[in-house]
């Protein structure tokens, strides 16, 4: 591992347009690697979901200050997009090429019947404005910083994230999500990475579903990229 995944520094390179995050600064620190760690020279990844032996192709564009998400299903493409507004990341759905307010109970829902929901999809939790240094610990035998994210809305099926950041690389390595009560209920695992240019891209990562108050996985869906394109190729 070399840098800094691009999937995650697609997803979090707009950080810097927003406002301060107001985390404490080794956390904030740790955070800007994540979400910088390398330029992506890459504004485009590809690829697609998979549950039950059923593949739905994927795609994440830049485009200006969001970043669109779009899916293929029924014969046509859909999607939803991210966008910075005073420094928080807010979500939109795409309708007729136009971008409208996402509603808050549709954050949290599954796309297309996959573990994978938007908030998922769209990391927003890296945004969160509190976030806390927990310790250390290993994943894969790969040193990490382990930051806690809490949720300051009521948005979405999550109230706290862990998320581990390799020491070395500032590679995102493993996510939890908790909701209210605390209970357990995804953890996304970087399984594969792949090389583009030099730069480590995930290539492969499984979310799994949790059965609340229980470590019982109940789904799981792979997410699987191929190499970014360039916008316009």
């Amino acid at each position: 591992m070399k840098c800094p995944s691009a999937y995650v520094i697609l997803i979090a390179l707009y950080v810097s347009m927003s406002s301060p995050v107001h985390a404490d600064a080794a956390a904030e620190a740790i955070l800007k690697s994540v979400r910088h760690g390398a330029t992506l020279q890459e504004n485009k990844l590809s690829g697609y979901l998979r549950k039950d032996g059923k593949r739905t192709p994927l795609s994440l564009t830049m485009n200006g200050e969001a970043i669109s998400f779009q899916f293929f299903s029924n014969n046509s493409w859909r999607g939803f997009q991210m966008q910075l507004r005073q420094g928080n990341a807010k979500l939109f759905s795409l309708s007729q090429g136009k971008a409208k307010p996402f509603p808050a109970e549709k954050i949290g829902q599954r796309i297309l019947d996959s573990d994978v929901t938007y908030e998922d999809l769209s990391l927003r939790f890296l945004y969160w404005k509190d976030a806390t240094i927990m310790g250390q610990e290993k994943i894969k035998l790969q040193q990490c910083h382990k930051i806690r994210l809490v949720n300051p809305t009521n948005d979405g099926r999550y109230s706290i994230v862990y998320v581990w950041v390799h020491q070395k690389f500032g590679a995102l390595m493993q996510v939890t999500g908790y909701n209210r009560d605390g209970k357990l209920l995804k953890r996304f695992h970087i399984t594969d990475i792949m090389e583009v240019n030099k730069v480590q891209t995930i290539k492969k990562m499984n979310i799994e579903t949790y059965k609340p108050g229980s470590n019982k996985v109940i789904g799981i869906t792979y997410l699987e990229f191929t190499k970014p394109k360039k916008l316009g190729l």
